[in-house]
């Protein structure tokens, strides 16, 4: 265990983490730069003379636990993360799962723009999105967190998701995701989340099955899909994939063509929004 690089290494990344990015109000008065040490010790569910004492380099050496609370409250990169254990004297090991806390600045830039977006995660699940994203797909925030995941819609979410994705627009997407899929579990062999995801997509849908069973492996990009939609009809769209290295995050953005008729539906979705057209009788 190195102490005094450890402890320079966390005194550093705390002071580059901004309160909003790790969801903390930023107040009016703050001497140092960054967190404090007893928002860090918060975040990360240790005490704060612990972690003191680990910044003074004069603590004791860290168990795995207490290394993966830290990089996870210092929001960590996979590399950064592997450099912290080492420094503690330990062999890093696969991550514990997907990260799921999204930064403030992307949140802020999903709602200024006049196309869908999503954030999703290595298992694509869905952290994010914004107003006209859930009136195109669904509305993320009246579903269980559970199933605000774009393969379980995809997949078993039944006939009124399955007309709206489509069939041979989703074909290439369906594979691609999986072969995604296939790669997180790869990535993250101890979280629990993505074997059940995986399980349920499995006896769910005969296609996720067969589809699985060619054991692809890769990373979506980008691709293009037809929207079925009931209030606005069909929608093309150029499915964008921006990647967020450091916490295995993609933003993924639905733009159509300019002044096209999948352009002006999308326009006309957006003053829809989700309500519905017609009140129910």
């Amino acid at each position: 265990m190195d102490r005094a690089e450890l402890a320079d290494f966390l005194r550093i990344r705390r002071e580059r983490l901004r309160p909003e990015d790790a969801g903390l109000p930023a107040g009016l008065r703050r001497r140092t730069p960054g967190l404090r040490r007893e928002e860090v010790a918060s975040l990360a569910t240790m005490s704060t003379d612990y972690y003191t004492r680990l910044e003074q380099a004069r603590g004791p050496r860290p168990s795995r636990p207490v290394l993966a609370g830290l990089a996870r409250a210092l929001q960590l990169s996979t590399a950064e993360r592997d450099h912290l254990f080492r420094l503690a004297g330990e062999q890093p090991g696969p991550p514990p799962g997907p990260p799921t806390e999204v930064r403030t600045g992307v949140r802020r830039m999903l709602a200024r723009l006049d196309v869908p977006g999503l954030v999703l995660d290595a298992k694509y699940d869905v952290l994010a999105w914004n107003a006209i994203a859930a009136a195109l797909i669904t509305d993320f925030s009246a579903l269980p967190p559970r199933d605000r995941n774009l393969l379980r819609l995809r997949f078993l979410s039944g006939s009124t998701q399955s007309e709206l994705f489509g069939e041979e627009a989703t074909a290439a997407f369906a594979r691609e995701a999986a072969a995604d899929l296939r790669a997180a579990t790869g990535k993250y062999p101890n979280d629990k989340s993505i074997r059940t995801l995986v399980n349920d997509l499995r006896s769910g849908s005969e296609e996720f099955a067969r589809i699985w069973a060619l054991h692809e492996v890769g990373t979506q990009q980008s691709m293009c899909q037809t929207f079925n939609h009931p209030l606005v009809g069909r929608i093309d769209v150029l499915c964008e994939v921006m990647v967020i290295p450091e916490r295995d995050q993609r933003v993924v953005l639905y733009t159509t063509e300019h002044n096209s008729p999948s352009d002006q539906a999308l326009r006309l979705l957006e003053v829809i929004g989700t309500q519905t057209l017609f009140p129910p009788s």
